[in-house]
């Protein structure tokens, strides 16, 4: 039924119970994973807070400390993955509006499904539907599934 999931990851627990359903739904399927990340400045200032001597700054972080952060979050994700029993995750990093490069990925690979939490760090105005999933949602070319 599915070949191909393309779960977003932004390092919230939504996002990480979204990549558990998304390994587990490939070990039924015998479906590769595909974990997509697309920093925004509140996800690097998430993913930096554990990095020692980094303080949330009002500007966005530096270049290398966006890739620090990168690294770090999918880190994370591979090792959630590994957990589940899924071993060789592809990543990717977007740029740009972080619904928009799932989207365009999930396209470009042929994903047959994407996976998303239903509440990540983005903004605070979509308070019930984090707006990735939502957008992601109406524009999808294939399946989606969002996770609380």
């Amino acid at each position: 039924m599915f070949s191909r999931i393309t779960v977003g990851f932004d390092g919230s627990p939504p996002s990480e119970n979204a990549l558990r359903l998304a390994c587990d739904m490939a070990q039924k399927y015998d479906a590769e994973v595909h974990i997509c990340h697309t920093p925004k400045p509140e996800t690097v200032a998430f993913a930096l807070g554990a990095v020692s001597g980094y303080h949330v700054a009002t500007t966005m972080p530096h270049p290398d400390q966006i890739a620090k952060a990168e690294a770090k979050l999918m880190e994370q994700a591979c090792g959630i993955a590994a957990d589940m029993g899924c071993a060789a995750p592809i990543t990717h990093v977007g740029e740009g509006d972080p619904a928009q490069a799932l989207l365009d990925h999930a396209e470009q690979i042929g994903s047959d499904l994407i996976v998303t939490g239903r509440r990540g760090l983005g903004n605070l105005t979509a308070l019930v539907l984090g707006s990735t999933s939502q957008q992601v949602g109406h524009l999808a070319k294939c399946a989606h599934l969002t996770v609380a």
